[in-house]
């Protein structure tokens, strides 16, 4: 099921079953957008991931970062990483998130994606430190790209556009039931920046 070009209210459960995803679009004006864009582009002290795949530890050209209200520890691909302290663009931005979703957060993973040459493979955000079945907030910047959910059972896939500014809240069951992704897309030449706004349970 696409959803690349339809009327989608903040009401709306993307999720046919066994889950929850909202899309709020825009919540940010194009002038924010843009401000935000570049101060964390800039601002933020981005490292280039590294995962452990099949024993073998890897270093990948996209960069993240990690911040939080303490410096929780978050173990994911074989790797951990202690929380930095948020800055000022970052508290804004929980602030505007929180009072948009009604949820609460405690810590941000941020994914800088250079090209459209990076991606994400299909995953979920099941990690033993996240708080269960807690919510994530995924706020986008910079370039639009596709992103993509499939059950792990029946194989079912949504997908849609996360534009710039934009929000995408996934709750519940989501992360038991449903592997997402951000697929490549070779044309895109211009970088996004994605903030996973999540719980750490300490």
């Amino acid at each position: 099921m696409k959803l690349f070009e339809s009327a989608m209210s903040a009401n709306t459960n993307l999720l046919p079953t066994d889950g929850m995803a909202i899309y709020f679009g825009k919540i940010v004006s194009p002038e924010e957008a843009e401000m935000f864009a570049g101060h964390l582009y800039s601002n933020i002290e981005w490292r280039n991931d590294e995962a452990v795949i099949f024993g073998k530890k890897i270093t990948t050209r996209r960069k993240v970062a990690w911040y939080g209200d303490r410096p929780f520890a978050y173990t994911y691909s074989g790797n951990t990483k202690y929380a930095l302290p948020w800055n000022r663009d970052l508290l804004k931005l929980k602030s505007v998130v929180e009072r948009t979703t009604g949820e609460t957060f405690n810590s941000c993973l941020l994914n800088l994606y250079h090209d459209g040459h990076e991606g994400m493979a299909w995953h979920s955000d099941g990690e033993k430190e996240l708080k269960k079945n807690g919510a994530i907030a995924s706020l986008s910047f910079g370039a639009e790209r596709r992103f993509s959910f499939k059950h792990k059972i029946s194989k079912q896939k949504v997908e849609l556009v996360l534009e710039h500014g934009s929000l995408l809240i996934m709750k519940g069951p989501t992360q038991h039931h449903w592997l997402h992704r951000l697929p490549p897309a070779k044309r895109i030449t211009t970088h996004r920046i994605n903030l996973t706004f999540r719980t750490i349970d300490p």
